[in-house]
């Protein structure tokens, strides 16, 4: 099925506003199995959106269109819709009703130019909007089914799962259970992982799974998406592959579907009834900030400190004087923030740059220490790639290692972003 998005709106065009629309939207797609051919972004103009409409309706199998349903003037979807399928816009009394009562609950009265958004093409399929007062609707422009969807992300997330995927499936004659199994990896590189899971697919009886990646550094996302008859076919399909990937990445898998590193960590250390505390030097606090906002940390991550300045951190901690960064004062400024946080366990990452300009050579040392009651461990690395790389790969450095420790594996296995 050739597939196009056409997102609309100047803010889009301008570049005012990040497109991430776009690339939710062509993910989930390519994550059903379905994919996107082009992408067309066009502004708030009604010529321009109506050529764009019709040229994707002469080449497209099927085309969503994302924004232009909200109340104002420069919103124009339905409108030039209804123009280049050459039909009228009638008011769709239903959904007038649902707006009303849609701000009736939120004690407001709707105002009169919410009453454009219930004009629907005199042809359309309405798609329904849970979560906000822009309906969607279906539509045939030329030889395309078309799909148009709200420019709010949430309300184009909703629909576009529970209302244009599955007519896609639908219309292409796919089976329309599928399932998208996720592992989350830190420290093997997307060329490494497909040389490692070469022939993995075939292990699934009768096929039908498929292989996919997402690196997005300092992680990767391995995706197994798979599409069957039922959940217990899905299951039957999926099990084989399942575990040799696991066997295969090993050590390397710190989370899987909707899990994330820092979450791994939190429920590890809350399944012990124990407690963090971190030093962080150069990452900016991202530990701290990636664990404090999850649910039921206040009563496990004690204290984070953060400085780029070494003497200030033995300060705090009532340390004497750090001398040069190693491996045994990474662990005991893991022990020292350990004691002072009266944890079960601390956490330190401290860095010692390259000099000079930023540049794709500039790397850093990174100290990693972890300390417990029992004794403290530490792992040292050393990452090229400028100053933003350094910086996000120490924190997952840290955070993976901590994970590795919760879990009994050893926190040094080499890396693929580590330089000797």
């Amino acid at each position: 099925m050739r597939i196009e998005i056409i997102c609309t709106g100047d803010e889009v065009l301008t570049g005012k506003t990040v497109n991430t629309n776009f690339s939710h939207m062509s993910q989930k797609l390519e994550d059903v199995g379905l994919a996107v051919r082009w992408g067309t972004t066009v502004g708030d103009d009604r010529e321009a959106l109506i050529e764009a409409l019709r040229l994707a309706g002469a080449r497209a199998d099927a085309v969503i269109v994302n924004g232009g349903l909200g109340p104002t003037v420069d919103d124009l979807s339905q409108e030039m819709a209804a123009r280049a399928a050459d039909v009228d816009l009638v008011l769709d009394e239903s959904w007038l009703g649902r707006m009303e009562d849609f701000f009736r609950r939120r004690g407001r009265v709707m105002p009169p130019n919410n009453r454009k958004q219930a004009m629907l093409p005199s042809t359309a399929e309405r798609l329904d909007n849970p979560v906000g007062t822009a309906c969607g609707f279906a539509l045939d422009i030329g030889k395309a089914r078309f799909f148009f969807t709200p420019g709010v992300p949430r309300e184009m997330r909703r629909m576009l799962e529970e209302q244009v995927i599955p007519r896609l499936l639908a219309r292409g004659g796919l089976q329309p259970v599928i399932r998208l199994k996720r592992f989350h990896s830190y420290g093997l590189g997307e060329s490494h992982v497909d040389a490692l899971l070469t022939g993995i697919e075939a292990l699934a009886p009768e096929g039908g799974v498929k292989l996919g990646f997402r690196a997005h550094y300092p992680q990767l996302e391995t995706k197994l998406a798979v599409r069957g008859a039922d959940a217990a076919d899905i299951e039957r399909k999926l099990a084989p592959v399942v575990a040799e990937l696991r066997r295969r990445l090993g050590n390397f898998i710190m989370a899987e579907d909707d899990e994330t590193l820092e979450g791994v960590v939190l429920d590890e250390l809350r399944r012990r009834q124990g407690s963090l505390a971190v030093v962080e030097t150069f990452t900016s606090g991202q530990i701290a900030a990636r664990l404090a906002p999850l649910l039921g940390a206040e009563a496990i991550f004690r204290r984070g400190t953060v400085s780029r300045d070494l003497a200030e951190i033995a300060a705090a901690l009532g340390l004497p004087e750090l001398g040069p960064l190693s491996p045994s004062v990474a662990e005991a400024v893991a022990e020292a923030a350990r004691h002072a946080a009266d944890a079960t366990h601390g956490l330190a990452v401290l860095i010692e740059l390259d000099e000079g300009a930023d540049r794709i050579e500039f790397g850093g040392t990174i100290h990693v220490g972890i300390a417990t009651q029992g004794g403290a461990v530490s792992r040292r690395a050393r990452m090229l790639g400028g100053r933003d790389w350094v910086r996000l790969g120490a924190a997952e450095l840290a955070l993976d290692g901590l994970r590795r420790h919760l879990k009994g594996l050893p926190i040094a296995e080499r890396i693929d972003f580590e330089k000797t």
